[in-house]
């Protein structure tokens, strides 16, 4: 479960965050289930990969803008939206500690179930404007 920068299953971020499995990866990083030592709790930490292979003044630019982001997240209280736990530095980028949602994507369910009755599909729209009003409410400006 390891990738060629070493980052992998155990490591121990901030003393506390204890990664367990990759579950997720996009353009901009790589998604934990974690352990809290502290508080005893699933998490989700987002490893921050792009930085890795960007010139140093980008990848600064690229850190600024992650910490902005997730200080601008962390204002955001809906049901729709994950809590942000915290925001850490490892290996010489940020890390971004949420709440843990166990359970299947939208895209997983789709693909499972071939389709979405409309009455479905209206009702995850809804809950998905309520999420994009919340952020718009605490002045986050969803991209």
């Amino acid at each position: 479960m390891e990738d060629s920068q070493g980052t992998g299953a155990g490591l121990l971020l901030a003393g506390r965050y204890r990664l367990v499995e990759s579950i997720g990866r996009g353009g901009m990083g790589r998604v934990w289930r974690a352990h809290d030592e502290v508080l005893h709790r699933v998490v989700a930490v987002k490893e921050l990969t792009a930085g890795r292979f960007v010139a140093e003044a980008d990848r600064l630019v690229l850190h600024a803008r992650t910490q902005k982001e997730a200080r601008a997240a962390a204002r955001i209280t809906h049901p729709g939206v994950v809590t942000v736990h915290d925001v850490l530095e490892h290996d010489a980028r940020p890390w971004i500690v949420m709440q843990f949602v166990d359970g299947p994507s939208l895209a997983d369910a789709v693909k499972e179930a071939g389709t979405i009755a409309p009455r479905e599909a209206a009702r995850v729209g809804l809950h998905v404007v309520g999420a994009l009003r919340a952020a718009h409410a605490a002045g986050v400006l969803h991209r």
